[in-house]
C-alpha cells in the first residue's frame, strides 16, 4: 500500500508511528487556534508573540502536511502513475485541496482557512494506517527460526575417532555419531545401533520411531535412549529440513494481500470527491455567477466532506476492537488481512498431533485377564518402567502417579531395545513390549489376544504384560484428543464451516482421532512435503480454506492457506508463519476466531457504509444546494461534523465488544445466535475427500 523502497516491514512501522505522532502534536495546537476551538472555549485564544492567526495556523499545519502527509502525496502519484485510483489518491486530494486552498486564503484570497481540517483528516488517517502497520510485521522471521533448528555442531567419525566439527562443514557420505538426547545435524541412514528417535518437530509425530541399520533419520530430531552411528546422505539446501524451509518461502511469497474494504470503496470515493468539487466550482462560478473565492470554497467544502475522518477509522476501528475482543479469548490476528478473509472461510484443515490430540502419548484403556486388578498391574508395571527412558514407559508411570498409587523398588530391569524390558519387581518377573518380546518369551496371549488385536486396530499403540510367564494385560497407549476438541468440530460446524483431519499417521489412527471429535471427512498419511499441497488442492476446488497446525512441518501449509491458525503451544515456527495464534492451544477457539472475523467485517462494512452514506447526505449541504434557504455547511461546522462521523464509527466499533462467541456447552446461546448467516447459507455441503 505504501513505497517506502526497501524499508523493513518494521521500519515502515515506527515510521507510520512517528508520522502519527507528529501530526498528533502538530494538530492539538492547530485545533485550539482554530474557529472550532474559538467556539468550543468560548473565547479567542492570542498566538504567540502577536503573529497573525492565519500566519500561526499555517506554521503549525505545516509539518503535517509536508511531512507526516507525505506518504499519502508520493502514493497518490504512483497510484496515477499506474492508472488507478486508491486511498492514497482520496486522502492526497483531500488534505491537499484543504491546506492549499488555506494557504491562498492566508496570502492571495479573501475567506475563511482550512487548516485544522486538513489537520484532523490526516492525523485520523495516519493513526489507521499505523495500526495496521503494527499488526503487518515480523512474519518473516519464521525462517530464520527454521534454520536454527539445525544443530550448530557435528560428531564425525575419523579415522574411528570422534572429531566435533561445525554442521556446515558435514559432507555427504561422513560417518555421523548421534549420542542420546542430541540433534541430527543433517539427513542420514543408520549403520549401526538402535534408538528411538523423537521427530515430532518436523514430521509432527507425537511418538518417537525406532530406528535400526538401515532407516532414514532426519537432520534437526532428537535422538532420544540409543547411540547411532549413521552416514550423511544430504546436506545443506537438500535436506528436508531446508526443503520446509523452500516450501514456506514459496507459500510465503504466492500469497497476495487481501484488497482492503476500505480501497473497494475508494475509487467510487475519488471520483465522487473531485467530480462533485469540480462540478460545483463551475455551477457557483459559471451558472449562478458567484465570485471565485466564494465558488472554490464551495469546492474545497464538497472535496473535505467527500473524505471525512470516519472514512480513515471505518476499518483501523473496528479491527482494533476485534483484535482486543480475540485477545481476551487468547486469539491472537497479526494483521488486518486475516480478520477480513477469516469471514469467508468454508473449510478448516486441522493437523491431528498436538491440535486435536495433546501430543503426548498416554494410557487411554486397559485389558485385563482373569484375577488381575488395574491398580496391582499399574504399580508393577509402572515401577519397572520407571527405570525406562522411552515416551511409552512414561505413559504408564504417568498413570499410575495421576491415581496415586505408590511404586516399589525395582529388583533387576534390562531394556530390549526395539522391542520392551524385562524387569523383576517384587519377586515377580515382568516381561513389557510388544507381542515379538512375549513370543520370544514363550508367553501366549490366550484370552488376551481378541482385545490386543481390537486395540491395536483403533490405531493404539499396545503394550502387553507378561507376569511369571502369564500374559494378565494389554496396555492401550495413544495420542489422547483434547478436552474441546469434539466441542470445538460441533461449532465449526454450526458456523457452516467444514472440518477436515489431516494427519501423516495411519488412516487407523487417525479415523479412530475423527470419529472421537466428529469429524468425517479424513486426510491420512500425508507427508510433512504434502500437506502444502493438500491445501492447495482444496484452495483448488474452490474452497476458502484454514490451515490450523502447530508444528514444524506445518509452516508451509499455514503460509499456503488462506488463514493459517498456529496452536500457541506449538513451535516457533508454526507461531511465525501463521495469520493467527491460538494462545490457548484450545482447538475450540478457531471456532472464535472465525466468528470474531465475521463479526469484525461486520462491523467494517457497516462503518464504511456510513461513512459513504454520510457523504452522501452532506455533499449537498456543502456544495450549497440548500443555500436559497439559508442553509450553508461552514468550514468550522464542516470540521465538527467530520468529528461526529468519527465518533459514530467509533461507537459502533466498539459495540462489537457485545458479540457472543462459542463455548464448549453446546447449548450456549451463541449456537442459537444467526453469526454469519448469510456466509454459512453460500458454504456448498461436504464433499468426500477420502
Amino acid at each position: 500500500m505504501h513505497d517506502h523502497g526497501s524499508m523493513s516491514m518494521a521500519a515502515m512501522g515506527r515510521d507510520m508511528r512517528n508520522r502519527f505522532l507528529i501530526s498528533l502534536v502538530f494538530t492539538i495546537p492547530t485545533l485550539v487556534w482554530s474557529m472550532v476551538g474559538t467556539k468550543l472555549l468560548g473565547q479567542e485564544v492570542a498566538t504567540p508573540l502577536g503573529v497573525d492567526r492565519d500566519i500561526w495556523l499555517l506554521a503549525l499545519s505545516g509539518p503535517i502536511v509536508l511531512y507526516a502527509s507525505s506518504i499519502f502525496f508520493v502514493g497518490a502519484v504512483a497510484a496515477l502513475r499506474a492508472r488507478t485510483l486508491d486511498m492514497m489518491v482520496l486522502v492526497a486530494v483531500a488534505i491537499g485541496t484543504a491546506w492549499i486552498y488555506s494557504v491562498a486564503a492566508t496570502f492571495v484570497i479573501s475567506g475563511d482557512v482550512f487548516y485544522d481540517a486538513a489537520a484532523m483528516l490526516a492525523t485520523f488517517v495516519l493513526l489507521g494506517h499505523w495500526f495496521e502497520m503494527r499488526a503487518r510485521g515480523g512474519a518473516n522471521d519464521a525462517i530464520r527460526t527454521l534454520l536454527d533448528l539445525a544443530p550448530a555442531k557435528a560428531t564425525i567419525l575419523r579415522d574411528g575417532e570422534p572429531v566435533e566439527v561445525p554442521t556446515a562443514d558435514v559432507v555427504v557420505g561422513d560417518l555421523l555419531l548421534v549420542r542420546p538426547g542430541s540433534k541430527l545435524p543433517v539427513d542420514g541412514i543408520v549403520e549401526d545401533g538402535e534408538s528411538e528417535v523423537d521427530e515430532s518437530t518436523v514430521t509432527g509425530e507425537s511418538l518417537p520411531v525406532h530406528k535400526r541399520s538401515g532407516d532414514a533419520l532426519i537432520g534437526a530430531t532428537i535422538n532420544k535412549n540409543g547411540t547411532l552411528r549413521a552416514r550423511a546422505v544430504a546436506i545443506g539446501a537438500d535436506t528436508a529440513l531446508a526443503q520446509i524451509v523452500r516450501l514456506v518461502q514459496e507459500a510465503q511469497s504466492s500469497k497476495a494481500p487481501g484488497q482492503r474494504l476500505a480501497d473497494r470503496a475508494a475509487f467510487w470515493l475519488v471520483l465522487v470527491a473531485l467530480v462533485g468539487g469540480v462540478g460545483t466550482f463551475v455551477a457557483w462560478y459559471f451558472v449562478i455567477g458567484r465570485d471565485v473565492e466564494e465558488s472554490l470554497l464551495f469546492a474545497i467544502t464538497v472535496v473535505v466532506v467527500t473524505c471525512p475522518d470516519a472514512l480513515g477509522l471505518a476499518t483501523p476501528t473496528a479491527i482494533m476492537v476485534g483484535t482486543g475482543l480475540g485477545a481476551g479469548r487468547g486469539v491472537l490476528f497479526k494483521h488486518a488481512i486475516a480478520l477480513e478473509q477469516a469471514a469467508g472461510l468454508d473449510t478448516v484443515v486441522l493437523d491431528k498431533t498436538g491440535t486435536l490430540t495433546r501430543g503426548e502419548p498416554e494410557v487411554v484403556e486397559i485389558a485385563l485377564a482373569s484375577g488381575m486388578s488395574e491398580d496391582t498391574l499399574l504399580r508393577l508395571v509402572a515401577a519397572a518402567e520407571r527405570e525406562s527412558e522411552h515416551p511409552l514407559a512414561d505413559a504408564v508411570v504417568a498413570a499410575a502417579k495421576a491415581r496415586g498409587i505408590p511404586l516399589p523398588q525395582v529388583e533387576a530391569f534390562d531394556a530390549v531395545p526395539g522391542h520392551g524390558a524385562v524387569a523383576v519387581v517384587e519377586g515377580h518377573r515382568l516381561v513389557i513390549g510388544n507381542r515379538r518380546l512375549l513370543d520370544h518369551e514363550g508367553i501366549v496371549l490366550d484370552a488376551l489376544a481378541e482385545r490386543f488385536a481390537e486395540l491395536t486396530g483403533q490405531g493404539r499403540t499396545s503394550v502387553i504384560v507378561g507376569i511369571d510367564g502369564r500374559a494378565v494385560a494389554v496396555i492401550a497407549i495413544a495420542d489422547a484428543t483434547r478436552p474441546t476438541a469434539a466441542a470445538a468440530i460441533r461449532a465449526l460446524q454450526v458456523l457452516g464451516v467444514r472440518p477436515v483431519m489431516l494427519s501423516g499417521d495411519s488412516h487407523a489412527t487417525a479415523t479412530r482421532i475423527a470419529s472421537e471429535v466428529g469429524i468425517d471427512d479424513v486426510l491420512a498419511e500425508v507427508l510433512p512435503a504434502d500437506k502444502a499441497a493438500t491445501v492447495a488442492g482444496l484452495q483448488a476446488g474452490g474452497h476458502r480454506v484454514a490451515m490450523v497446525g502447530d508444528g514444524v512441518n506445518d509452516a508451509p501449509a499455514l503460509a499456503q492457506a488462506d488463514v493459517g491458525i498456529a496452536i500457541g503451544a506449538g513451535t516457533d515456527v508454526a507461531v511465525e508463519t501463521a495469520d493467527v495464534v491460538l494462545m490457548r492451544s484450545d482447538p475450540l477457539d478457531v471456532a472464535v476466531a472465525i466468528a470474531i472475523s465475521r463479526g469484525t467485517v461486520r462491523k467494517m462494512r457497516q462503518n464504511l457504509w456510513w461513512a459513504v452514506g454520510y457523504n452522501s447526505m452532506a455533499l449537498p449541504i456543502a456544495a450549497g444546494v440548500l443555500e436559497p434557504i439559508g442553509l450553508v455547511l461552514a468550514p468550522e461546522v464542516a470540521a465538527i461534523s467530520m468529528a461526529g462521523s468519527s465518533i459514530i464509527v467509533a461507537v459502533n466499533a466498539v459495540s462489537l465488544k457485545r458479540l457472543r462467541l462459542p463455548g464448549a456447552d453446546p447449548s450456549a446461546p451463541w449456537l442459537r445466535y444467526r453469526i454469519g448467516s448469510r456466509v454459512r447459507s453460500q458454504v456448498r455441503p461436504p464433499s468426500r475427500l477420502v
